[in-house]
């Protein structure tokens, strides 16, 4: 179980930050919606105290987007004029206020969806607009390291506390801005805000993946084996991220297209 806890959501950090180097920050935001922090702790969770307390959890970090998006929005906000520890203490703060107020909500799927859904269409919304190039971000052997570190000690927190947090602080913390956090600072010291908020704006397209990674853990496993309930959610989590991403792709070739025509118009 340790070994577990030590190596899955480092592996996943790993991947998604490799990413980032090879191809670019909206690249790298967007895979850094798929659950590769939570969906990891969230099975270790229900492997240490069961489906029902796994499924409560879920219905959590459902819940979680929106203190998700609260840290993206202050941190996109604030990069543009403050250095990054002033705007990593910024989005932090506002994470841990949107984390309090959510952990007083009812618990269900239904204002967990609703409340959702509503922080994604805030966040594609409301957040700065910024010109990144996509160029490959700067990664050392210790910046992977560290992130790597990071990750192992939020798992076994998390899981380690879990007794006596309970499912709903469980399921909060299993969605702690951690790769939004190493991501966001390193890129900003690399590249500087609008790489930031290019990175951003990537994460809010994830967000629907992992909602419905979340959400078919809360129905599935009091049903089914934990292991099936997780690879059916992962199979999902991936196809409604292939989706968006095509969708995305399909409304900006639109755009581009309806620009050149006013150019040719005017």
């Amino acid at each position: 179980m340790l070994a577990l806890k030590l190596t899955l959501v480092p592996a996943f950090l790993l991947a998604v930050s490799m990413s980032g180097k090879w191809w670019g920050p909206s690249i790298a935001g967007w895979l850094a919606g798929l659950p590769v922090v939570a969906g990891p702790i969230l099975y270790l969770l229900v492997i240490e105290h069961g489906p029902l307390f796994g499924s409560k959890a879920a219905t959590l970090s459902l819940f979680a987007i929106l203190a998700s998006e609260a840290f993206n929005f202050a941190y996109a906000w604030i990069c543009r004029s403050r250095n990054w520890p002033i705007s990593l203490i910024a989005g932090l703060v506002t994470w841990c206020g949107a984390a309090f107020l959510l952990s007083l909500m009812p618990t269900s799927a239904a204002w967990a969806i609703c409340v959702a859904f509503a922080a994604v269409l805030f966040g594609q919304a409301f957040l700065p607009r910024g010109v990144a190039a996509a160029a490959g971000t700067v990664l050392t052997r210790t910046d992977l390291i560290g992130r790597m570190a990071v990750g192992a000690v939020l798992t076994v927190t998390v899981t380690s506390l879990s007794s006596t947090l309970g499912p709903q602080w469980s399921g909060l913390l299993a969605v702690f801005p951690l790769l939004g956090t190493v991501l966001c600072v390193s890129s900003h010291r690399a590249y500087g805000p609008d790489f930031v908020i290019a990175l951003l704006r990537g994460m809010v397209l994830g967000r629907f993946s992992f909602a419905a990674f979340c959400l078919w853990l809360v129905f599935t496993l009091p049903l089914q084996r934990p292991e099936i309930a997780f690879a059916e959610a992962a199979g999902l989590a991936m196809l409604v991220q292939w989706v968006t991403r095509r969708l995305a792709q399909s409304l900006r070739s639109r755009h581009r297209l309806a620009a050149v025509a006013a150019q040719v118009t005017d």
